[in-house]
């Protein structure tokens, strides 16, 4: 059974709300936020990763600088389910953002059921689509995106199936949080890549059972990043970017003439930052479009459906007609800062407005509106 939310909110001082995230991926963003709208905010730390929020981007008032209030220094992140940990965060009127690392690093000890009981602090958004980012989940967002009619690539169910350039995602051998990629477009080219890659370390025999086949769509990459609104009931695009991903942006450089010396190199695909990107007018209203028809799923998936943050990370292609193929999901605060450099949010809003400060607004104005339950679970 999960947690009374609005029960808890009773509780609060409202005058003292405190949002906090994990010291990773967006938590930046997130205190950044907070301050813009005259809200408190809270950095959970792990031991050996504090110093940019606890030094470099602590507040500081002659002259005015920084943006994190204030620090909670962990051994580890697993331990912020621990009763004492969410017994002070409680104390703070915390409202808890959650990011990817969040997920990550709770679920390499935790269970999704036992993430979503034991985290007493309520928690900005639906905390139970958190899960649906999983594809071995069986409500997972390879079902929200079917329910929600928008196209993703072909997916292969055996290797003997293959007829076209694929991506083969597996989890990695030696990093539990992420996934191993190579491409192939033969049944023989993925047994002798699959192959090369359990010699090298980088795959298991037992993951590749689990692999997910898929197509490989031809295009540029951009993310679209939503918001959707309780308070309003609407889906507002807070910006676009692409990714840069180590080793991948390494290969795009590699001249023709040295091909043959990067062969057998396997690719990566790690997150190394993002970089803000447009869109072409023309494509706004597909885009909106595959927003709108995504929350509608969610909430009969999962009520209360999305709230929030999310993002459908997709591949232009070219078509014709160009369209978009959405080929992964975030369902949270997605890991761009740089959002704000893209227009979209001063369009709505009459000046840039990073994710991070929507979410303080949101908070504000369901704060002053008396209306915090249903931003929350």
């Amino acid at each position: 059974m999960g947690i009374d939310a609005a029960a808890i909110l009773k509780h609060y001082d409202r005058k003292r709300l405190t949002l906090a995230s994990i010291g990773s991926h967006s938590a930046l963003e997130v205190a950044f936020g907070a301050r813009a709208q005259g809200l408190r905010n809270l950095v959970i730390t792990a031991q050996g990763r504090e110093k940019t929020y606890a030094r470099h981007f602590k507040r500081g008032k002659k002259p005015p600088r920084g943006c994190v209030d204030r620090t909670l220094d962990l051994q580890a992140f697993t331990e912020l389910l621990d009763d004492e940990v969410q017994r002070q965060m409680l104390n703070m009127n915390v409202i808890f953002i959650a990011n990817r690392s969040f997920e990550v690093y709770l679920h390499q000890k935790y269970s999704y059921d036992q993430i979503e009981a034991r985290m007493l602090v309520p928690m900005f958004g639906n905390r139970r689509l958190l899960r649906a980012e999983e594809r071995d989940e069986p409500s997972n967002q390879y079902s929200l995106l079917d329910a929600a009619e928008i196209r993703r690539p072909a997916q292969f169910r055996s290797a003997e199936e293959i007829d076209r350039l694929v991506m083969v995602k597996a989890p990695h051998a030696q990093v539990s949080f992420e996934r191993a990629f190579f491409l192939c477009s033969s049944p023989q080219e993925y047994r002798e890549t699959s192959e090369r890659l359990i010699a090298q370390g980088m795959l298991t025999a037992e993951g590749l059972q689990n692999a997910v086949i898929e197509e490989y769509a031809l295009g540029p990459s951009v993310n679209l990043n939503f918001f959707y609104s309780p308070l309003l009931g609407e889906v507002e695009l807070c910006g676009t970017d692409t990714r840069r991903q180590t080793n991948l942006e390494g290969f795009r450089s590699v001249p023709p003439s040295a091909f043959a010396a990067v062969a057998n190199v396997p690719m990566r695909m790690e997150e190394a930052g993002h970089v803000a990107a447009t869109l072409t007018e023309s494509m706004l209203e597909k885009a909106f479009e595959m927003g709108e028809r995504f929350v509608e799923a969610a909430a009969v998936a999962n009520p209360p459906g999305i709230i929030g943050p999310f993002a459908l990370q997709c591949i232009i292609v070219a078509g014709p007609p160009k369209d978009f193929v959405c080929y992964d999901v975030s369902l949270r605060i997605p890991g761009s800062p740089g959002t704000r450099y893209t227009p979209y949010s001063a369009y709505r809003w009459g000046r840039d407005v990073s994710v991070g400060e929507r979410i303080a607004m949101e908070v504000v104005m369901a704060r002053d509106a008396d209306r915090l339950a249903e931003i929350v679970t």
